[in-house]
């Protein structure tokens, strides 16, 4: 039986040695690996699309979830290959492919390691060739259920139990909505039982296990339980300070939100807000937007917000036209008359780099609508600002053709370049960074952002830098697993803290406040009509705000598993941290003085609750555990 995820080990009569494990086409998932005695693992790689767009990361962490090595791939690399040593373990190590990867990884190690892989949840893993199986394990007692969607490979899962030969099958249909996909209940039974899954058809698969460890393995013998080490994490602060703290924000709805949503939107406390504003709209019925812009205004008390210009039926590459105009002259009519209150960041066109044809397209009409806005009265005065490119990703390209030479960072360059004397900021947009140990590239982007517009004698950016629409997904492919649970927690927690860790960023908002039919990515879900609730997301936001301060210190943090800011505001400090793995941290704080904080965890059931410290010697000792955000608070003496 032929397949890409096949045991390539030889059965010749008298041969002692045995070929290597083999894995791949992965591209999104986790491997651990227990070797018996010291190995090796190889891991190569081979383009899937837009690799010449898309620098990437792959890491390997130890047992107790500290970063072995990490390997940047830069885009110019479509193929490699990168070698780790293995020493011999009792616990396993963790090679991570995150998603959404862009190149074709394939894993390769001694037969004498144990391995396993967990692969994402809804979002395709790899891709196989025809009559690929895995083994995975059912432990006594528990009710699993496996799962898997169509992606226009695999078309179907077969699962048999070995001790009795009982079936399931699962055919995968094709669905308008990417959070829907199949799934069929395991018997259960009172002994812990091995499956063995066929993967039918061939390319793109998605499949994962509840219930039970969503674990995979070549080979029966290698379903061992997982072992992993708790962790340790040393933090230091330091008095410098190194920056402002961003604001904390949510793209809001383009409408006046109901009064039985205002609890809602209260208790989110965003400091800072995104727009859509539709010149078509605009352009026939010119304070169609007055009453909402003023109702968040004030009753947010926001004073820092980003608007993107575009139109109805999702129309992005506007034109400098009539229209355009009359809808630009009607927004800044209605943002003088607000009455100067705050900054309004403005941006002509939503990720110009994605929906027009081309840059010198785009400029033209840029240039255009800069001097309408230069040229209109009490504009300047009343706080509007204006932001570009407000570009779809950064430092990677577009999810479109060509997308190397339509790379954020590049287009920003350039306009910086020909027009830099007109531009305020620097805006753009991040998706896709679904992995949480990848987090960390939002604080590498903040830095390149920086490095773009120059630094000032101060250490700050000579433009504001706007990160004004981020989320874990782009457009509609959401995976309820990460959007309705407490992983969106951690997400959020970590990409804060990875955007404010330098002080460079002005603005971060969450995309976007509100779930809405074909974006059920929003911080409140609507579980009915005139109902609203926070999603366990809004409510980490709620505890977020509450340590939040105004000022950035500089923290040394020893971990990779665990993200921390340190933030100062008058004598008030704090740390906001997250524990993004799946064990528990030992964490020493140094840095406090004689001061002995208190601590508030919020784990997976979305609840804040006080925890204890241990406080000697000027050393702050606790506890995080798995996937859990902690604060710790005091006032500096």
């Amino acid at each position: 039986m032929k397949s890409i995820f096949a045991v390539m080990i030889l059965a010749l009569g008298g041969l002692a040695q045995a070929d290597p494990m083999r894995w791949g086409d992965v591209r999104d998932g986790s491997f651990y690996l227990q070797p018996g005695r010291d190995d090796t693992v190889r891991v190569s790689w081979v383009p899937a699309w837009q690799t010449d767009a898309n620098d990437e990361r792959i890491y390997l962490l130890d047992g107790e979830g500290q970063l072995r090595a990490e390997r940047l791939i830069p885009s110019s690399e479509s193929r490699g290959q990168q070698a780790w040593p293995l020493p011999a373990s009792k616990v396993s190590y963790r090679v991570e492919v995150p998603g959404y990867s862009f190149r074709r990884y394939r894993l390769e190690y001694d037969d004498t390691t144990v391995g396993l892989f967990a692969p994402a949840k809804v979002h395709f893993s790899v891709e196989t060739g025809p009559d690929t199986e895995l083994y995975f394990k059912v432990r006594a007692g528990e009710r699993a259920v496996l799962a898997g969607k169509y992606f226009g490979g695999v078309r179907a899962l077969q699962a048999e139990r070995l001790n009795d030969g009982a079936k399931v099958a699962l055919t995968l249909k094709s669905y308008q909505a990417y959070p829907q996909f199949d799934k069929i209940a395991l018997p259960a039974s009172d002994i812990d039982q091995t499956w063995r899954l066929r993967l039918q058809g061939r390319g793109k698969a998605a499949f994962w296990l509840d219930g039970t460890a969503n674990l995979f393995a070549q080979r029966p013998q290698d379903l061992q339980p997982l072992r992993q080490d708790s962790g340790r994490t040393e933090l230091t602060v330091h008095a410098d300070v190194l920056g402002p703290t961003p604001r904390l924000g949510v793209a809001l709805p383009y409408l006046l939100p109901p009064p039985s949503s205002h609890a809602a939107l209260d208790a989110l406390k965003p400091r800072a807000a995104g727009f859509y504003s539709l010149v078509d709209i605009l352009a026939a019925k010119p304070h169609y937007e007055d009453a909402f812009r003023r109702f968040y205004q004030e009753r947010g008390a926001i004073d820092t917000n980003m608007t993107l210009l575009a139109a109805t039926q999702r129309k992005a590459d506007l034109r400098p036209d009539t229209q355009s105009f009359k809808g630009l002259d009607a927004w800044l009519a209605a943002t003088v008359a607000l009455g100067g209150s705050g900054t309004h960041y403005l941006s002509f066109a939503d990720e110009p780099n994605l929906n027009y044809r081309d840059y010198t397209t785009y400029k033209r009409y840029f240039d255009a609508m800069e001097q309408r806005v230069r040229d209109f009265p009490g504009a300047r005065e009343a706080g509007v600002r204006i932001a570009m490119p407000a570009s779809s990703r950064l430092v990677g390209g577009p999810f479109r053709p060509e997308s190397a030479q339509r790379r954020g960072i590049d287009w920003a360059q350039r306009m910086l370049a020909e027009s830099g004397s007109k531009i305020d900021a620097m805006a753009w947009h991040e998706w896709m960074v679904r992995d949480l140990l990848a987090t960390r590239v939002y604080r590498d982007n903040v830095r390149r952002a920086a490095e773009v517009v120059g630094l000032q004698a101060n250490g700050r950016p000579r433009k504001a830098l706007l990160l004004d629409q981020t989320n874990i997904s782009s457009g509609g492919s959401v995976s309820p697993y990460e959007q309705e649970t407490h992983f969106a927690s951690l997400w959020w927690a970590s990409v804060a803290i990875n955007s404010a860790q330098d002080g460079l960023l002005d603005l971060l908002n969450w995309f976007q406040a509100a779930d809405d039919p074909n974006h059920l990515k929003g911080m409140i879900a609507m579980p009915g009509p005139g109902r609203f609730e926070l999603k366990p997301v809004g409510l980490a936001q709620q505890f977020m705000q509450a340590h939040w301060l105004d000022q950035v210190q500089r923290l040394d943090n020893s971990a990779f598993e665990v993200d921390a800011l340190a933030m100062a505001r008058d004598r008030q400090r704090s740390v906001l941290g997250v524990n993004k793995g799946a064990r528990l941290q030992q964490v020493s704080l140094r840095g406090v003085g004689s001061v002995c904080p208190a601590l508030t965890l919020f784990g997976p059931d979305s609840r804040s609750r006080d925890a204890t410290v241990d406080c000697r010697d000027g050393r702050v000792q606790f506890e995080v555990p798995a996937e859990t955000l902690f604060a710790l608070s005091w006032k500096d003496s």
